[in-house]
């Protein structure tokens, strides 16, 4: 018999204390429970009683013989998490995790939902809620375009979408590869959802004349976007091309069709830009009051990074710890804001629902984590000792990249929402005219320094770095 601790003696300790209890064949003795609610202490649960708090948790091991430790806390912020693996790698012991609410389908936690933890754990962010019945009223019978289907946020939103039972569901992308896949997925989760899936460029205006008016959709998730600032910068009239002028022919084909909701994803990375990639969202976000007086409504939604999208740290974190090392790291004190991609893309949906029209949305990203210690995070629970075992190396900030991001320009408020976790950014208001004018000269431009001197003029606060 394996000898098991359970961290949490809430609803989901006694869960998991219940599933092993009625599952012998599992081999799993469980020796007590751990909890810092003093009240509870000496008390049983199913027989099984309450040893300690967390400062026990090795006291505890090494007394009862502990083989594995499930942590049964779904709710714990990421720094309990951390501090009870910190416990566990002391203590030398095996431990694993109950997944957060959301995963729990049934509302019950089962034994095969226990699982090893994730880089997703550490960030500690309570499960996101929507409204069901609001966001159903704007998807529910509904044409729906996402653009960049294929990509991360894309396929989570396509996802989303499909469960609000939509008409149809077109998927727009450029990569035929990730496309296809998702098609497969979407088909066989849900058999008699209509999917349409095409292969296009947002800068091909024509194709996508000819996608809108055979389509005609009527809610279209805009995530189609090159995101790398690096290669932005080394690539500046791509960015333009493609991120502004994208957008532009987008937004354009929505008011052709007379679409009712255009919702834009944009970037942590437009607020008082660095790079090309984060002033070309910017801009792509200020061509949204161009059509203000248009019937379709428009709106755009800033956050910071996702974990484990593709390009972003994790996966990079987790092929360089497979290769033995060492993981790069751009600075020691570098940090990002992170969340989990279904929670950015469940409020992408609701914020789709609040929004009346040139609403800037902001999703609450919590506290920004130092992009070092989540490579040591990730270095531990891949079961090495961080700059022994695996080394960290700086590499230096590359072009266009900040040591921090930000929510918010200096000359921006903020207005709250119906949700705690989004609110209104109060963007500064443009010149019709002379903006499009500016769009129109920076459309030409193909040389990086003419791009950056017009990239200025139409954002006074981008900083070159």
């Amino acid at each position: 018999m394996k000898k098991i601790l359970i961290i949490g003696a809430g609803e989901a300790g006694e869960m998991v204390v219940k599933e092993i209890i009625n599952h012998p064949e599992t081999g799993y003795e469980i020796v007590g429970l751990i909890d810092d609610d003093r009240k509870k202490q000496g008390c049983l649960i199913n027989g099984r009683q309450i040893l300690g708090q967390r400062k026990d948790i090795i006291r505890v091991v090494n007394e009862k013989g502990v083989e594995e430790i499930i942590i049964a806390i779904p709710s714990a912020p990421g720094y309990v998490v951390r501090e009870i693996i910190a416990s566990c790698e002391k203590a030398k012991v095996a431990f694993k995790i109950v997944p957060g609410i959301l995963e729990i389908i049934t509302g019950d936690v089962h034994l095969s939902q226990i699982r090893e933890v994730k880089a997703d754990d550490l960030l500690g962010r309570e499960t996101v809620r929507v409204d069901l019945e609001e966001i159903s009223s704007y998807l529910s019978s509904k044409r729906v375009l996402v653009t960049g289907a294929g990509g991360s946020i894309g396929s989570e939103l396509c996802r989303q979408v499909a469960g609000f039972d939509p008409s149809s569901l077109l998927l727009l992308d450029h990569a035929e590869n990730s496309l296809y896949f998702l098609e497969i997925e979407l088909k066989e989760r849900g058999p008699d959802l209509k999917i349409i899936t095409k292969i296009a460029d947002i800068r091909d205006k024509e194709r996508l004349s000819q996608i809108f008016e055979e389509y005609q959709p009527e809610v279209i998730f805009h995530a189609a976007a090159h995101k790398h600032v690096p290669l932005m910068e080394a690539n500046p009239s791509e960015a333009i091309k493609n991120n502004v002028l994208g957008s532009k022919n987008l937004m354009e084909e929505a008011i052709g069709v007379k679409a009712a909701r255009f919702v834009l994803i944009s970037t942590d990375k437009a607020v008082n830009p660095a790079s090309i990639m984060g002033a070309s969202k910017r801009i792509s976000e200020m061509l949204m009051q161009v059509y203000e007086e248009s019937p379709t409504k428009f709106m755009a939604v800033r956050f910071g990074n996702v974990l484990g999208s593709e390009g972003s740290v994790v996966p990079l974190f987790k092929k360089q710890i497979a290769a033995g090392g060492p993981v790069t790291v751009t600075h020691p004190e570098a940090t990002r804001y992170f969340m989990t991609i279904h929670e950015a893309v469940s409020l992408i949906i609701q914020a789709g629902a609040i929004g009346q029209g040139q609403e800037v949305f902001l999703l609450n990203m919590g506290e920004p984590i130092k992009i070092v210690n989540l490579a040591r995070d990730l270095i531990t629970l891949s079961g090495f000792e961080p700059d022994k075992e695996i080394k960290i190396v700086y590499t230096g900030l590359r072009e266009g990249e900040k040591l921090y991001e930000e929510l918010l320009t200096s000359g921006e408020g903020t207005g709250a929402t119906f949700h705690k976790e989004i609110f209104m950014a109060k963007p500064d208001r443009i010149e019709k005219e002379i903006f499009k004018r500016q769009v129109e000269e920076l459309a030409k431009e193909r040389k990086k320094e003419g791009i950056i001197e017009k990239v200025s003029e139409i954002i006074p606060d981008y900083k070159v770095i």
